[in-house]
């Protein structure tokens, strides 16, 4: 097996196994995707299955600027000129649902953030005015959570109305649906915190109502590191019962920074028997290992892709991958989003 392999996902048929990861990168000024969008992600439409940078359910899931939304009818017309577009190219695509939970400011939302407690998860926040840090957020109460479970689906729903194929749960990092999990952060007594099974009933209850509307992967990160988010080993076990609990089409794994870890994902692998994809330091070799070891199913990139459209055909050809900007990663315009050459469309023709 290697990347260039097709795959079935659920029904689906993949022509690769080379997956673009969801990557933010603040160009939506108005949270409605335009020509910027459409363009970048036709450009990367080769991948096996493209994953749509992560996408607000609400005004209340807001914790970064410039980053789009799935719930106004102008937001899901302009995303259903992307997945038109990536469609006709022969693409599937699905789209991230996001939710920043404690991790955002009242200068962004206009009211104060609210998390699974009162506990600040002393994460930085980047304001219009520069860069800041969180509040110490309000606990969500039951009705808002529900209401939270509520978007949700509502958002799942619109990106089937958008021509999404389905959509991506994140529940990595350090935003809302994480928080839940985290012992350290979710300190509720309720049905919503106490023992891991009620901090992973948020999640379920998301999945759940996602479902309704169509195909839902979900993202971890069980190797996150930093401040209160950081996992460790006894968080990672009922990472486990998580996982093997999960009912979804595919499960994509943030893995650690040190970089592939073939280890840590046969952790999971094990315990999950659907889809899985892995992300996080992958290449070209390391990403065929990968799937020649049977630990996973595809391997998605987002460095990568950021700088190489094309990065399909160039690992076809076995061609040099460009380099990234930083300074372009997030913010700007067409500089560093879709003015990467395309070198590997030129050595063909050559």
């Amino acid at each position: 097996m290697s990347l260039l392999t097709p795959a079935d996902l659920g029904g689906w048929r993949l022509p690769n196994r080379v997956v673009l990861a969801p990557t933010t990168r603040a160009r939506v000024p108005d949270g409605v995707p335009g020509d910027l969008q459409t363009a970048y992600y036709a450009q990367r439409a080769g991948a096996g299955l493209v994953v749509a940078e992560a996408t607000w359910v609400s005004e209340r899931a807001i914790g970064f600027e410039n980053v789009p939304g799935l719930y106004t009818d102008e937001q899901v017309a302009g995303w259903r000129r992307v997945t038109d577009v990536v469609h006709s190219l022969g693409g599937r695509i699905v789209v991230q649902l996001w939710h920043t939970g404690a991790v955002s400011h009242p200068d962004i939302l206009g009211a104060h953030p609210a998390g699974p407690s009162a506990v600040n998860p002393e994460e930085p926040v980047h304001l219009a005015s520069g860069r800041s840090s969180t509040p110490t957020p309000r606990a969500m109460s039951v009705a808002e959570i529900r209401a939270t479970v509520a978007d949700y689906g509502a958002a799942a729903r619109n990106a089937r109305r958008a021509g999404f194929d389905g959509v991506e749960i994140a529940a990595n990092g350090v935003y809302l649906l994480a928080q839940f999990l985290h012992p350290r952060l979710n300190h509720r007594t309720d049905a919503y915190g106490g023992s891991a099974a009620n901090r992973r009933r948020l999640l379920t209850e998301v999945v759940e109502a996602a479902r309704e509307h169509g195909r839902v992967g979900v993202r971890l990160s069980p190797w996150w590191t930093g401040g209160l988010f950081t996992v460790d080993e006894e968080l990672r076990t009922e990472y486990d019962a998580l996982v093997a609990a999960l009912d979804v089409d595919y499960l994509h794994l943030r893995g650690p920074d040190t970089g592939p870890d073939f280890a840590a994902f046969a952790r999971y692998r094990r315990l999950f028997g659907g889809f899985v994809i892995v992300n996080n330091g992958f290449g070209r070799d390391t990403g065929n290992a990968v799937l020649d070891a049977g630990i996973a199913d595809a391997v998605s990139f987002a460095r990568h892709f950021v700088a190489n459209p094309d990065l399909v055909t160039r690992f076809a050809l076995d061609l040099p991958l460009a380099p990234g900007d930083p300074a372009t990663y997030y913010g700007g315009g067409a500089e560093g989003y879709l003015d990467q050459p395309q070198a590997a469309m030129a050595a063909v023709s050559q």
